[in-house]
């Protein structure tokens, strides 16, 4: 008989400790994988959740018993596994693939994993999640090897440092006052590892003021996610406090980056990917930049005004990936902050993007708010909002029959996307949560975007 799994999602793992995913289903997907990827080298790593170092050592388990050698690096961000597995190693043989046990924002109950192949490429239910579903679903694997391959611990953090500050000259850094807030997950040792390497490299060492620093699973401070507003507070009342030149705040898995002006005002990710891509485009006028639908009138305004090529992909990061790997595009953005580099081995970062941030406020001279004001009254955006709904397909149907005799476009990429005159808007269902997603922007008119966006809600209701 075979039991069914809930736990896999469109493009990783991720369920509800133990009923949807516990160390027996852990051990599974280990084998299951290496079946699957018939690796000889995985990185291992986990995040700061109560269940990851046991869901972690399940999964290791899963990949000793099929053969495989794992290399662990212990408690991480997602990033640290995609770059060991691009750059580390063994003897001169690269890594063949990698598993980073997180839930990344989900609740404190759930934990799940991000499977990535040769060279961090991921691995979606195109290219193989399903397969690895359903061999862990079946459960019929070889017999565990008696001489089973080693665990070898491996530290990263130097090189991975090292590699971070590749993207930016440090010696043109003003000396900022920045808070940093990891939300007590994975991302403040990293924070530690870059003040320790910045500090020789700068005319006047960076000032971070550090919140909610240390890991911690119990997320005393609430679940590291910055994109619920009542989780942004805390940011922008230490940027106040401190008359700070930023905030950064990151989800628990640091993949995702979230900035806060000199204000202790809250960026929307949209326009951080139209300033990321402007960055680059600066430097090479006709790369691609790839971004995702839901809001997309400024981003593809500034990267054809810089003679660049916007092209539009699906959303959620292994669709980002694989579209960008298929177009060698230099960088990739969502508006949920993440954000991909080709440099990277075209993955998400969520300490690549302030870095760069900071060296474009310390070369302009200008206020992070000065960079996005402009861009941000041209294209107004309602930021993401979410709705629980028990028929969202239905309520999709309904939106479109309702605008479609006026659109000019319409595009189902990823859910619906209309397009008017003024105003367009992006509607769809979550591939990891049981939401719907509506994102409204508008041609330089705040007032119609926000008459739009009760309209839509109003619909949706």
């Amino acid at each position: 008989m075979i039991n069914l799994l809930t736990c896999f999602k469109a493009y990783d793992i991720r369920g509800r400790i133990p009923d949807e995913l516990n160390t027996e289903i852990a051990y599974r997907i280990g084998r299951a994988y290496a079946e699957k990827i018939q690796p000889k080298r995985v990185i291992v790593g986990h995040d700061i959740r109560l269940s990851s170092n046991e869901i972690a050592q399940a999964v290791i388990n899963g990949l000793l018993d099929s053969g495989v050698k794992v290399f662990d690096i212990g408690m991480c961000g997602t990033e640290e596994v995609y770059y060991a597995t691009f750059s580390y190693q063994d003897a001169g043989e690269k890594m063949d693939g990698g598993i980073m046990i997180t839930a990344s924002h989900n609740p404190k109950d759930y934990n799940g994993m991000k499977l990535v192949r040769e060279f961090s490429k991921p691995i979606s239910g195109d290219t193989g999640l399903n397969d690895i579903k359903l061999l862990a679903e079946t459960n019929i694997f070889p017999k565990p090897l008696q001489n089973r391959e080693s665990v070898i611990p491996v530290s990263i953090g130097a090189d991975y440092t090292k590699h971070l500050l590749a993207y930016i000259n440090p010696w043109v850094l003003k000396p900022f006052t920045i808070v940093v807030n990891a939300g007590n997950g994975a991302a403040g040792h990293v924070i530690n590892w870059l003040e320790t390497a910045l500090q020789p490299l700068m005319r006047q060492p960076l000032k971070f003021i550090k919140i909610c620093h240390e890991p911690n699973g119990h997320f005393p401070n609430g679940i590291p996610n910055p994109l619920l507003p009542e989780n942004r507070e805390i940011t922008s009342v230490a940027i106040k406090l401190h008359h700070a030149d930023l905030g950064i705040a990151w989800d628990g898995d640091f993949d995702r980056c979230f900035m806060f002006d000199e204000n202790g005002r809250f960026l929307e990710g949209y326009y951080i990917v139209g300033l990321l891509a402007e960055a680059f485009l600066k430097q090479n006028r006709n790369e691609k930049i790839v971004h995702d639908p839901r809001l997309t009138w400024n981003t593809i305004d500034l990267v054809e005004c810089m003679g660049g090529i916007a092209i539009q992909s699906k959303t959620g990061h292994a669709f980002i990936k694989e579209r960008m790997r298929l177009e060698d595009a230099v960088y990739g953005g969502e508006m949920s902050a993440h954000h991909y580099f080709r440099d990277f081995s075209y993955c998400d970062s969520g300490m690549i993007p302030w870095l760069l941030v900071i060296e474009l406020m310390s070369k302009s001279g200008n206020k992070l708010s000065e960079l996005v004001d402009a861009r941000m009254l041209l294209y107004p955006a309602s930021g993401e909002i979410n709705r629980t709904i028990a028929n969202p397909e239905k309520v999709i149907d309904i939106v479109k029959l309702h605008y479609h005799k006026d659109a000019l476009h319409i595009d189902f990429t990823d859910g619906l996307s209309m397009e008017f005159d003024n105003w367009r808007f992006n509607l769809r269902c979550s591939n990891t949560e049981p939401l719907v997603r509506l994102n409204v922007e508008s041609r330089g008119d705040e007032i119609l975007m926000q008459q739009k966006t009760k309209e839509l809600l109003a619909l949706m209701a």
